[in-house]
């Protein structure tokens, strides 16, 4: 799951700097399975004229079974996503104030 950063020469052209992204932060091993679903769903947005509005759920089954996920951990799973999905979506609304 780990992808390498950008380079100092790629921040700078945003204005941004390695150090600007220097938080870290561990996953606990049960919210792991939730954690990768959640990322997978990274490109199933649904946007509008104000930004992000949700993730398609439309999607999600079809990721869940290429993921393997197990039936009877879908509930669950689906719980924690959207858990950090409205937090997702309350830190991208943070940047519109």
């Amino acid at each position: 799951m780990y992808e390498p950063g950008a380079s100092a020469d790629v921040l700078a052209v945003f204005g941004f700097s390695p150090s600007d992204f220097e938080e870290e932060f561990e996953l606990m091993p049960d919210i792991l399975p939730s954690f990768a679903v959640f990322e997978a769903m990274s490109t199933q947005w649904r946007t509008g004229a104000c930004g992000a509005t949700g993730l398609d759920y439309g999607a999600l089954p079809a990721v869940m079974r290429l993921m393997a996920v197990p039936a009877a951990q879908r509930r669950s799973i689906f719980h924690d996503l959207r858990i950090m999905e409205a937090e997702a979506l309350a830190c991208m609304a943070q940047g519109k104030e």
